[in-house]
């Protein structure tokens, strides 16, 4: 049975899903990477393919922009379809000063002012965390390729944080946590999910522009030029 916004039969969603927000990056991603990419879902321009990596079968999905949409995806995927772990792989805006364009970010907690959990689960939570078996994992695996690798904490926003009226209200109101390293808008829910499911789930990100200069990746190169982020994805699902 599919659902409502996945059409893909139960058993053609693999057990580990690499998740990128872009449906043309997913696209990307299967054609590059995945032998015998299958197109399993296009149901709201949500492409999901499945095939094997070096032998493993993954699925390769977007999930849009935003917890709420994002949310929805994640939730299935673990509830419906029965995957246990979830890679997400974006972008991101630096947060601190040190980080370069490109820069690849493997995620600990997120912080969030959003009432998602509530929402959810009836219950005031503003922090979630990765996997924690599945983060060390994928630090051995940059580390056993010598792919530098940042690690730290994140704010998860319900607004894109360069439309805020006033972004540093927005961050000062942040836990003062000495490693608040970038923000992005679709990590919490995914950790959240992956808690109340008891399922496993990490965030990797690609910074693509930075708060602390006007230097930013364009459209095309944040499709197709995130190559760390996704081999690092990758690699650690094996």
């Amino acid at each position: 049975m599919s659902t409502v916004h996945n059409e893909a039969k139960v058993g053609e969603i693999a057990k580990t899903v690499i998740m990128p927000g872009d449906p043309l990056r997913a696209k990307a991603i299967a054609k590059k990477y995945l032998k015998d990419a299958k197109l399993v879902n296009t149901v709201r321009g949500m492409y999901a393919y499945t095939g094997t990596y070096k032998g493993k079968k993954v699925t390769v999905m977007a999930h849009g922009m935003g917890m709420p949409s994002a949310g929805i995806y994640f939730y299935e995927l673990f509830h419906h379809y029965k995957a246990d772990t979830i890679i997400r792989i974006g972008s991101c805006g630096a947060y601190r000063e040190d980080l370069k364009l490109m820069d690849t970010i493997l995620v600990n907690k997120s912080y969030t002012e959003s009432n998602y959990a509530f929402t959810l689960d009836n219950k005031h939570v503003t922090s979630a965390q990765g996997t924690k078996e599945l983060n060390k994992k994928i630090a051995d695996v940059a580390k056993r390729l010598g792919r530098k690798l940042v690690k730290g904490n994140i704010i998860t926003s319900d607004c894109f944080d360069w439309y805020m009226t006033d972004v540093n209200k927005f961050y000062n109101r942040m836990p003062k946590d000495p490693n608040i390293v970038a923000c992005e808008m679709e990590a919490f829910a995914l950790f959240y999910i992956a808690k109340i499911l008891k399922k496993q789930a990490a965030c990797l990100l690609t910074v693509v522009d930075s708060h602390f200069n006007d230097d930013h990746v364009s459209p095309k190169e944040r499709e197709k030029s995130m190559n760390n982020m996704i081999e690092l994805a990758l690699e650690g699902a094996l």
